[in-house]
């Protein structure tokens, strides 16, 4: 499927299409993505107990899935060159699910399964804006593209590995909600 209208640059990045249905597209997935970053930073760096962390939390996958889709439909008009993206959200949205899931169905171990499942989402949605937008960018251009698909883990997953090992809830294991510290029965 063709897109139809001109290429165009904004802001340094160029966009295949200035169709007002293609740029809305762009607008809304580029305003979901943003609220992604914030609510994932603002989740990791909350207390994980009732309140900001939980709420965050909940915003992140909310807009994770308005990514999602708004991706699938730009992706179906360019396939040959959003493949990869495509992938990239598809299992960042599987990741984000699979550590919610862990944490609402109290599976055993939840409480690494939910961290890794959701850290591994934002490390996958932030590897796919830099494979997209790094050529793009001040300062990133200049790196080889390889760095665009390796960066990400290679700061996301050390801080990850470092949060299995030190929070209270991933140390212990299963241990009930709400209650940090303190083993399930």
């Amino acid at each position: 499927m063709m897109l139809g209208g001109r290429p165009i640059a904004i802001g340094g990045l160029p966009l295949p299409s200035d169709t007002p249905l293609f740029l809305g597209l762009i607008a809304i997935h580029v305003a979901a993505g943003l609220t992604c970053v914030v609510a994932g930073a603002v989740a990791m760096l909350s207390p994980k107990a009732a309140g900001r962390h939980p709420r965050a939390g909940t915003i992140y996958v909310s807009s994770l899935v308005v990514v999602f889709a708004t991706m699938a439909i730009v992706s179906a008009f360019r396939w040959a060159d959003d493949a990869r993206l495509a992938v990239l959200g598809g299992l960042s949205l599987a990741a984000a699910l699979f550590g919610r899931s862990a944490r609402r169905r109290i599976w055993p171990g939840w409480a690494r399964l939910h961290m890794s499942g959701m850290g591994a989402s934002y490390i996958l949605l932030l590897t796919a804006f830099y494979v997209d937008n790094g050529p793009h960018l001040p300062l990133w251009r200049r790196l080889p593209d390889l760095a665009f698909w390796v960066l990400p883990s290679a700061i996301g997953l050390p801080i990850l590995a470092c949060a299995l090992v030190r929070h209270p809830l991933a140390r212990q294991g299963s241990t009930s909600p709400g209650t940090p510290g303190r083993a399930s029965p």
